[in-house]
């Protein structure tokens, strides 16, 4: 192969790449946008419509503008507060309970039924090995 088929095939990989993934954010926006998931069903096909109707284009130039485009309208349309799962960085149980740190042992104090004071020293290590 020569150079410039391979420069061809490089460009043309980089670009599906990012349709891809600008493809996969619009989704998810779009369904941060969305009530309901037959409201989100309708937009998703829509937006499935959108990317199908320039599928057919064959210059890298305009394939590189029409992705610049709609990288434009996706920061644009973007929602202010975006849904994020609870345990992932950014939600809202994100290190809510963070491991403690290594060598730290815990004392637990408890009364027995027949109020005897138990103390168990459980080691960091076996909580780890709890949760």
């Amino acid at each position: 192969m020569s150079s410039s088929t391979l420069g061809y095939l490089a460009r043309r990989a980089a670009q599906k790449e990012r349709v891809r993934i600008l493809y996969r954010r619009a989704l998810k926006n779009t369904l941060d946008w969305a009530v309901h998931r037959h409201l989100f069903y309708h937009d998703a096909d829509e937006l499935r419509a959108k990317f199908d109707a320039n599928k057919h284009v064959e210059d890298l130039d305009t394939i590189d503008r029409l992705i610049n485009e709609a990288e434009a309208s996706y920061e644009k349309w973007q929602h202010p507060d975006p849904y994020i799962v609870p345990w992932a960085p950014g939600g809202s149980k994100f290190t809510r309970n963070p491991v403690p740190p290594q060598g730290l042992s815990h004392v637990l104090e408890f009364i027995s039924g027949q109020g005897v004071i138990l103390k168990i020293h459980l080691l960091v290590r076996r909580l780890r090995k709890i949760f």
